[in-house]
C-alpha cells in the first residue's frame, strides 16, 4: 500500500509520465469525455455513482502529486461563477490565476495535444471541470531528488 493520498495506478502511471506542460482536466458527470480529449489523453473513468467522486476529491489528491502551474474552469453562459469555482481557488496553491474560458474555448483547450490525463468523475454540480496545467518541480540547492 502506498502512503499517499493517490493510489490509482493508472492515474499514477499518467502524471509518471507527464511533465511541464501537460494537461490534467477533472472533468465532471455531465463533460463530453469521448468526444472532447486530446489525441494523447488516457481517459481514467473514476464515475462510480452519482456524486461519488467529487471533483474536488481528485484535486485534493492530484495536488499532493503534481505542482499546478496553471488552472482553467469553462465559464457559465450568463458569466456567473459557479460555487465549485470558488472551492477549486481554496485548494489551488495560493496566488494561482485560475482563468474562466467560454465552453467551447475550454473544450478547444482540454483537446489540445498537451492534455495528457482526463479522470472521469461523477460530479453532479454543473461547470465543475477543471482543466489543470502541470508545472516544475523546484527544489532548493541543497536538496536532491
Amino acid at each position: 500500500m502506498l502512503k499517499s493520498k493517490l493510489l490509482h495506478p493508472e492515474i499514477l502511471r499518467v502524471l509518471g509520465s507527464s511533465g511541464h506542460f501537460s494537461q490534467v482536466l477533472i472533468a465532471d458527470g455531465n463533460y463530453p469525455f469521448a468526444s472532447r480529449c486530446g489525441p494523447n489523453a488516457t481517459i481514467v473513468y473514476l464515475n462510480l455513482m452519482p456524486g461519488i467522486p467529487k471533483v474536488t476529491d481528485v484535486l485534493e489528491a492530484l495536488l499532493e502529486m503534481i505542482p499546478v502551474q496553471e488552472a482553467a474552469v469553462m465559464q457559465t453562459p450568463n458569466g456567473e461563477t459557479p460555487p465549485i469555482h470558488g472551492e477549486f481557488i481554496k485548494m489551488l496553491p495560493p496566488g494561482l490565476e485560475v482563468k474562466r474560458l467560454e465552453r467551447y474555448a475550454f473544450y478547444d483547450a482540454a483537446c489540445s495535444p498537451l492534455t495528457s490525463l482526463v479522470v472521469a468523475t461523477a460530479e453532479t454540480r454543473r461547470f465543475a471541470n477543471l482543466l489543470l496545467t502541470i508545472g516544475v518541480v523546484k527544489i532548493g540547492p541543497n536538496e536532491q531528488f
